[in-house]
């Protein structure tokens, strides 16, 4: 079977798994941190090499209040979970996205899995938090824009792949393969650059009932496709 080497996940459903169940949103969002570590797990058992994950959009900001707070002291318990774990997993953990908005705990968080992973030779993974694609390229243009104006970049040598050395994902390969969970069948403004030759799996199956079966069948799905196309990055 032909195992895509990067997988993009955006992880969808938690909310509408925990109303089904008529539980508060929160128990979803539990719920589906738990299913994140499992899906790490399995995914390099099957050998894919790295897995991003799209966790907390530039735009979920937009959410109720208490469940933005919620979602962000998830996210702080994750990472201090994860912390007692990577010895154990030998996963390289890396985070993309605008981070002045998630305060100093959160960052210092951040910084401690990225420096104490990042010699692993496990599985590469990568949480998109407080991400949006646009915003990526925004921010990335930026920098692009200072350093032709300081005489660092010239114009006319602007590539492809300089432009995408200037993106949070510079260090990753594109994603083969996006999944979606529970049905919705969108980009929701994720990896917009990174995505253009990925091939896109939906499922109706919500986040946190995605196991590795779902996985396994996303997989098998992906290899029967007849990937031809000008350029692998």
């Amino acid at each position: 079977m032909n195992v895509p080497k990067h997988i993009a996940i955006i992880l969808d459903g938690n909310g509408r798994w925990a109303k089904k169940r008529m539980m508060p949103r929160q128990y979803g969002h539990a719920k589906g941190a738990e299913v994140v570590e499992q899906i790490c797990e399995d995914a390099y058992n099957l050998g894919v090499e790295y897995l991003t994950v799209y966790a907390f959009s530039t735009e979920n900001w937009n959410r109720p209040d208490n469940e933005v707070k919620v979602l962000m002291q998830i996210f702080s318990d994750y990472m201090v979970n994860k912390l007692i774990k990577v010895g154990q997993k030998n996963m390289v953990i890396r985070f993309i996205g605008e981070r002045s908005r998630l305060g100093k705990d959160m960052n210092d968080k951040i910084d401690e899995l990225e420096s104490s992973t990042k010699n692993n030779t496990g599985l590469n993974f990568t949480v998109a938090l407080n991400y949006g694609s646009r915003d990526e390229m925004v921010r990335g243009m930026r920098k692009m824009a200072q350093d032709v104006k300081d005489g660092i970049v010239e114009p006319q040598a602007i590539t492809e792949e300089l432009f995408g050395s200037y993106l949070d994902t510079a260090m990753l390969p594109d994603p083969d393969l996006l999944i979606r969970t529970s049905g919705e069948q969108r980009l929701s403004n994720y990896l917009l650059w990174q995505l253009a030759y990925t091939e896109f799996y939906f499922t109706d199956v919500m986040w946190p009932d995605f196991n590795k079966v779902e996985l396994e069948k996303a997989i098998a799905w992906y290899s029967d496709r007849d990937r031809r196309y000008g350029k692998v990055k």
